[in-house]
């Protein structure tokens, strides 16, 4: 009972920063935690970053320092910043929110990071 939809993804060049927004809906007060997955042409899903109600924070090693999520207090809206971004990073991203054990995914954006 939670929808998810992402939006900011697009292309940029190496280096360069991009910044994608979650919008979340329905019951969202009863979400856990939510966070950002990825997925590559013919690479398997992996998770990018989290967060959860208690305020930890997880990033993959490939990303940290890099990419920073946050979220609104209300947790009606979760972000992405992406920050020296480099041609690995191209992929579609994910937002995900956990609410009593069940899983939420949203539909998925672009991002492309080449010249």
């Amino acid at each position: 009972q939670v929808q998810l939809v992402e939006s900011g993804g697009g292309s940029v060049q190496p280096g360069g920063s991009l910044r994608l927004s979650c919008a979340a809906s329905g019951s969202i007060f009863s979400i856990y935690s939510m966070g950002w997955y990825r997925q590559a042409p013919g690479k398997r899903r992996e998770l990018v970053t989290s967060i959860t109600k208690s305020g930890s924070r997880n990033y993959a090693g490939s990303v940290k320092g890099r990419f920073t999520i946050s979220v609104e207090n209300t947790w009606s809206t979760v972000y992405l910043q992406m920050n020296s971004l480099r041609p690995e990073d191209t992929a579609v991203y994910y937002c995900h929110a956990d609410v009593r054990n069940s899983d939420y995914w949203g539909q998925g954006t672009q991002v492309t990071v080449s010249l």
